[in-house]
Order: C-alpha cells, then sequence, then structure tokens
C-alpha cells in the first residue's frame, strides 16, 4: 500500500470531515498536521506493519490442511566394503518424492483458520483504534502548542507592563510622591513575572517538542482550529453510538470469537486424523552393482512407488487433550470478561469526556465574564491610583488577577476542543476513514489481507522492509519563539 500523500481532512466529522479554511501558504492548520501524522507517525505505520503480520496467520494455519509435497536425492560411495559382501554396489544415487494430503484433522484445521479470521478482524479494530488515539495525541500536541504560545505572549506582556509600572513607580518615588515600599513591592511583581514566563517558554518548548515526535515537523504558524460538528447531544447520545462504534468494543468482540475457536483446536486433539500419501523412489548405482558370479549381470537401476493412507487413533494421551481444553475454555471465560472490562471503560471514558467538554464549555462562558470584568476593574483601579485612592499593590494585585483570567481562559479553550475530540474519538468518530483526506487514498488493511489470504506459493516474499516514518533528527530544536500576537482559541 503506497503511503497517503499530504492534504486537508474535509466537511465536517459528523459527514466524515473537518470544514476546510483558507490559510496563507506557510501556515499549518490541524487538518494538515493530521495528515502527516497519518502518513509518518511511526507509531501508525508500526501498528501497519504488525496488522500484516497478524495477516499471515490465516495462510500459515490454513497451510496445516493443504497438501504437502518433497523430494529428495543421495548420493552415496562405499569406500570399505565387507569382506563378504561380493555383490554391494560400490556407488550410488538415489532419489525419491512423497505427496502428502491430509484428508481428516479432526476440525483442527477448520477452527484454527476460523480463529486466524477472527483475530485478523480485531487487529484492524486495533488499528482503528491506534488511529484514533494517534490523532487524539496530535489534537492535544496542537492545541498545547496554541495555548503555550499564548501564555507566553501574555506573560511577556505583563512583564512589559511590570516594567513600565516600575519605572513609573521609581519616578514617582524620586518625586516623593510614593514610597520605597512601593518600589519594592513593583520589583518583587516584575521578578516573579519574569519567572512565570520562563517557566510558560520551557512549556512552549515542551509542547512543541512533542509536536514534533507526533507529526514529524516542527510546528510552523500553527491556525485556529476548526469547529467540530457532529458532536452529541447528551452523554447517552454518545455512549450508544460509541457502544455500536468503538473499535475496542469491536476488537474485543472479535477475540471473544477467536477463543471459543480455540476450543475446537483444542477437541481437535483427540481425534482421529487420517492422511493420504504418495511416494515414489529411483536408485542408479553408476554401474557399480554386481551379481557376485561371473558373467551374469544385474539391472544397474530400481523404481518404485506406493501410494496408501495412514490413520491415527488416538487412545491415551496422559489427560493433555482434556487440560488443552480446559485451558482455551477458561481463556474464553476470560475474553468474555475482558470484552464486559472494554465496555465499562469505552461508556466511562465517553461519559467522561463529554463531562470534562461540558464543563469546560461552562468555563469558557464564566471566564470570558472574568476576563471583561477584570480587565474593567485593572482601568478603575489604575484611574482610582491617580488621584490616590488607590495604592501601587492594588494595581498589581489587579493586573495578576488580570492575567490569571486570561490564562485561564487560554486553557479553558483548549481543554474543551481536546475533550469534545476525545468525545468523537470514543463514538469511534476520530479515524481515519471518518476524516477524510484529500490527495491519496487511505491505508485499507483489508488490501494486505486479501492479497494474502489464499497464497499457497513457497517464495511469495514480499520486498525488503524499508523505514516508513519520518525520522526528527534533521528538525531543530525547538525554541520559545513566538509571533507578535496572541490567537485565541475557536469556542466550540
Amino acid at each position: 500500500m503506497k503511503p497517503v500523500r499530504r492534504g486537508y481532512w474535509l466537511a465536517g466529522i459528523a459527514a466524515g470531515a473537518f470544514l476546510l479554511t483558507a490559510t496563507p501558504a506557510a501556515a499549518e492548520t490541524l487538518q494538515g498536521a493530521l495528515a502527516k501524522a497519518y502518513e509518518n507517525n511511526p507509531t501508525l505505520t508500526a501498528a501497519r506493519a504488525g496488522q500484516r503480520a497478524n495477516d499471515e496467520n490465516v495462510p500459515i494455519q490454513r497451510s496445516q490442511g493443504l497438501p504437502s509435497l518433497g523430494a529428495q536425492g543421495d548420493y552415496s560411495e562405499n569406500l570399505v566394503k565387507p569382506g563378504n559382501s561380493f555383490s554391494s554396489p560400490t556407488r550410488l544415487i538415489d532419489a525419491g518424492g512423497r505427496l502428502s494430503v491430509p484428508i481428516y484433522q479432526g476440525g483442527a484445521v477448520r477452527n484454527a483458520v476460523r480463529a486466524a479470521q477472527y483475530r485478523v478482524e480485531a487487529g484492524q479494530a486495533d488499528l482503528r483504534a491506534t488511529e484514533a488515539s494517534v490523532f487524539a495525541q496530535v489534537v492535544g500536541a496542537y492545541m498545547d502548542v496554541i495555548r503555550d504560545t499564548a501564555i507566553v505572549q501574555l506573560n511577556q506582556k505583563n512583564v512589559s507592563v511590570l516594567r513600565t509600572n516600575l519605572q513609573a513607580t521609581s519616578d514617582r518615588f524620586e518625586i516623593g510622591d510614593l514610597t520605597r515600599t512601593d518600589v519594592a513591592q513593583s520589583q518583587a511583581r516584575l521578578a516573579l513575572a519574569e519567572g512565570d514566563l520562563r517557566s510558560a517558554e520551557a512549556n512552549l518548548i515542551a509542547s512543541r517538542e512533542t509536536y514534533i515526535r507526533l507529526v514529524g515537523e516542527a510546528p510552523v504558524d500553527l491556525q485556529p482550529p476548526p469547529l467540530l460538528p457532529g458532536l452529541p447531544a447528551s452523554a447517552e447520545d454518545a455512549v450508544a453510538i460509541a457502544l455500536r462504534d468503538n473499535p475496542d468494543i469491536d476488537a474485543a468482540d472479535q477475540l471473544v470469537h477467536a477463543a471459543r475457536a480455540d476450543i475446537g483446536v483444542a477437541r481437535a486433539s483427540r481425534m482421529p486424523k487420517l492422511d493420504g500419501t504418495v511416494s515414489g523412489n529411483y536408485t542408479n548405482f553408476l554401474g557399480s552393482a554386481s551379481s557376485g558370479v561371473p558373467g551374469v549381470g544385474v539391472s544397474q537401476s530400481q523404481t518404485s512407488a506406493a501410494a496408501g493412507v495412514t490413520l491415527t487413533l488416538p487412545l491415551f494421551q496422559g489427560g493433555r487433550p482434556s487440560a488443552q481444553v480446559r485451558q482455551a475454555q477458561a481463556r474464553t471465560s476470560q475474553a468474555i470478561e475482558t470484552y464486559v472490562a472494554t465496555e465499562r471503560d469505552v461508556i466511562a471514558q465517553t461519559r467522561g469526556a463529554y463531562a470534562a467538554w461540558q464543563a469546560n464549555e461552562r468555563v469558557i462562558a464564566a471566564t470570558e465574564q472574568a476576563v471583561g470584568a477584570n480587565a474593567l476593574s485593572l482601568e478603575g483601579v489604575r484611574a482610582e491610583n491617580s488621584v490616590g485612592t488607590r495604592s501601587i499593590l492594588d494595581i498589581l494585585n489587579a493586573e495578576q488577577e488580570y492575567l490569571n483570567a486570561q490564562v485561564q481562559l487560554v486553557s479553558a479553550r483548549r481543554n474543551s476542543y481536546v475533550a469534545a475530540f476525545s468525545v468523537l474519538a470514543a463514538m469511534g468518530k476520530a479515524e481515519a476513514r471518518d476524516l477524510g483526506i484529500e490527495g491519496g487514498p487511505l491505508y485499507d488493511p483489508a488490501v494486505n489481507y486479501e492479497r494474502v489470504r489464499g497464497q499457497i506459493w513457497d517464495w511469495a516474499d514480499d520486498p525488503a522492509p524499508q523505514q516508513q516514518a519520518t525520522d526528527t533528527r534533521a528538525v531543530p530544536a525547538a525554541d520559545a519563539g513566538v509571533p507578535a500576537d496572541a490567537s485565541n482559541l475557536p469556542h466550540q
């Protein structure tokens, strides 16, 4: 399967895609970041390779029920012959062939193939889950970079404002309008703000490095992400869709079927087995055979052929078949309980993500009001300070509260978007097949399975393995540089 070309995601997730927004050529969109991760993320490419290996279990198990054909050849030369062996040949060439045909294997092959097929389907569901997980991580990393960029910008602006405040405070102290305490308070608040800025820059670098690890390229001018359509109206709606479409539940269900087929494989170990064989042999003594009687010649070659059937009837195996059956039954019970646990996890994850999304939506609404109120408060405190009714400390506290509210708003918008995407992922609606990539076909694991499932040729190797994901050694280390203006996250 050729790697998918980079492109944008189309339309809304509910209809199978995102909304496409026009952006400058040098800018990066969330759609573009997801497309790059889909093509180059090593977790995804490794999962695809692992599924291709899983596909091979079907022809491996099916081969146990197919005929096998073999040939052998020998050349031998007697260096020392016994003294009383006058007619023993000195040398000979021996060639033979054998065809073995399994006729009845007690159901072992049929059930083993069935179990392998179920595990292929489970693996395909696991691949879907891996795609959703990687996409959720990319969305989180993308939003982290936007959030941390905005926080760095807010802290830079705060440091600049506090430096201006300190200069103004120092000037007023020089003329006796303020005290040394006012100057010290301004100095202390500036020092703390500079420390907060360094921490924010470190967080931004870490977020950018995470983005590089997931996407394979450095984040450049990340654009605000599109709105996420197709979100459920209630937690109950989300859970209902998740129980139907979540890939983890699908994989767990297929593994239950596979475990039940394994019971049939185990039971076949105490059933009769019937094989048919056809063999032939040719021997040539290369003129070295002798009758031992002068003047009497013998044939220098001989051929033989035989056909038959072999019936194997197990009578006593020390309890091994029963132990294998009980073991398979216990593993089936384990698979059933694992399915229940997976279902519980999906329900909890879906409800939790929905609750987090709704909570952050309410946090956004409240914090937007707080930002507006703190802006007015700061303006009022400055005005009151100018007439002597407010202290410098009041201004510093108002500025800090305004900054805190802005940071909380940026974080809440990030958290809301990531939680909303997590809801879609839990519902099974955030995978490659749902998002739609422009410019090339999606990776379809069924293509490889159909290619290999009926393969019986012993020399049908694939090309030598090659690296698919791009490495990041050439990507420069992330820094804390930010553009002049902060970009606000879109509200859902």
